[in-house]
């Protein structure tokens, strides 16, 4: 995969800050094709960070007119109403992961900010700054308010995946085979973000025709 991808780009570090950018794959994917490719640390790092968190601006402030632009016409009516349903719920399971979270009463601003963070700083599928973005947009945060918690568990996710990437090639015999499992890992993220596009497809498929039977 990263051979693949080297050849398609050619350019490593162009090709690092490229898939940091795309949804689903962001900045694990970056760090890991990074590392996997022979950039350093600190550049695998910092390339990959810039990518995915470029991606806040146009989510933030383009999500909601496009949703709504795509409820006003009939054949992408479902497909709107089931993303906006699901950023809804993404966004209620951040606030409450983050009240819960919380040793004393807070404002709500707080546990919205909070759970803004929790969501993008944990390194899990459907996670980062694209799903974290439209959680703050749902949760009716303001730009100013939605930046830095995006920004900042941007850059812990990232650490936690440097950190993880680094314990796989010390734990590797040597540097070939630490870029054979940093390959399989890509493998295995690219199959993984393809696997959960799809069965968000399905979902959105079934519910258009569940809407068409009711009728």
């Amino acid at each position: 995969m990263v051979q693949f991808i080297q050849n398609l780009i050619g350019n490593d570090k162009i090709a690092t800050v490229i898939m940091s950018v795309v949804p689903l794959i962001e900045l694990k994917g970056g760090i890991i094709f990074a590392r996997g490719a022979g950039i350093d640390l600190l550049q695998s790092f910092v390339l990959s960070y810039l990518g995915s968190t470029a991606a806040f601006f146009p989510v933030f402030f383009l999500l909601v007119p496009i949703l709504n632009l795509l409820k006003k016409i009939k054949w992408f009516k479902a497909f709107a109403d089931k993303i906006e349903l699901y950023f809804k719920e993404k966004a209620d399971g951040a606030m409450a992961k983050a009240k819960k979270s919380g040793k004393k009463a807070r404002s709500e601003k707080f546990y919205k900010i909070l759970g803004t963070f929790l969501f993008v700083a944990i390194p899990l599928p459907m996670t980062g700054v694209w799903t974290g973005t439209a959680v703050a947009v749902f949760l009716g945060l303001k730009f100013k308010d939605a930046v830095l918690p995006v920004v900042v568990g941007n850059f812990v996710a990232g650490a936690i995946i440097s950190v993880l990437a680094e314990i796989i090639i010390a734990l590797s015999s040597d540097i070939a085979v630490a870029g054979a499992v940093l390959n399989y890992v890509l493998y295995g993220l690219f199959i993984l973000a393809a696997a959960l596009l799809i069965v968000f497809v399905v979902k959105i498929i079934r519910k258009k025709k569940t809407a068409a039977d009711g009728k």
